[in-house]
Formats: C-alpha cells, structure tokens, sequence
C-alpha cells in the first residue's frame, strides 16, 4: 500500500465481501428492493466510490451493522457505475439525490434518509 493509498483511503474493500449487502445493479435489483419493503424495513446506501467522505462514512456504518442482532436487508449501490439508478432511486421516493446517502424504506415509501455524518443504524432500528 502506497503513501498516498493509506492517507486517502486506496482501494476500495469490495462491500459485496460484507455479508449484509445486497447490490442494485439495475432497475430491476432496484424494484425487489421496493418490494421487499412491503415485508421488511429495508435500507439502502448510495455510495460515492471516489470519495473520500462516502469510504468513511461507510466504513463506520458497517461497523454498526456487524454488531446488530437483528435482520436487516440492506442495499448497496455505486453510485458511479449506476448514476441513473440513483436518479431513479431520488424520482421514486421523491428525495433529494445526496452522497453518501442512506434511505430507510417501509412499504416503499422512504420513512428515513440521511447523508453524510447522519447516517447512523439507528434510522433503521
């Protein structure tokens, strides 16, 4: 790992490595998520891959979610390889685009959203 990479964070753990995430890869990832609130609360992270603050902030989310008892289905996407996704995501539950963003959603209606230093387990718990 270089000097720069262990300042600025380098290269990205791969999230699908933490057991809790779900991808959204595509519309259709997107839709059963939607369903499945209708089941369960379901969150999802909009996650800056670039970005340094979005690397943090996920980071210690994940952290959070390690430690919790319950089941919660969570959703992942990288926002910049499915910018349109978001875009969907932000038209559907008619909020605001953010990044690093985590939206809770119940009966496919955003109930919580939060960006940045906000984005806490405990919007979905």
């Amino acid at each position: 790992m270089s000097f720069f990479d262990k300042i600025f964070g380098g290269k990205e753990e791969n999230p699908q490595q933490k057991s809790f995430w779900k991808r959204i890869e595509s519309e259709e990832d997107l839709e059963k998520a939607i369903e499945n609130s209708y089941h369960q609360k379901i969150g999802i992270f909009k996650h800056s891959t670039s970005c340094f603050i979005s690397k943090t902030v996920l980071k210690n989310f994940e952290k959070e979610i390690e430690n919790i008892d319950q089941k919660v289905e969570l959703y992942y996407l990288d926002l910049l390889a499915h910018r349109s996704i978001s875009n969907k995501i932000a038209e559907i539950l008619e909020i605001r685009h953010e990044s690093p963003q985590f939206i809770v959603i119940e009966n496919g209606k955003a109930i919580s959203n939060a960006s940045h230093q906000d984005i806490s387990l405990s919007q979905i718990v």
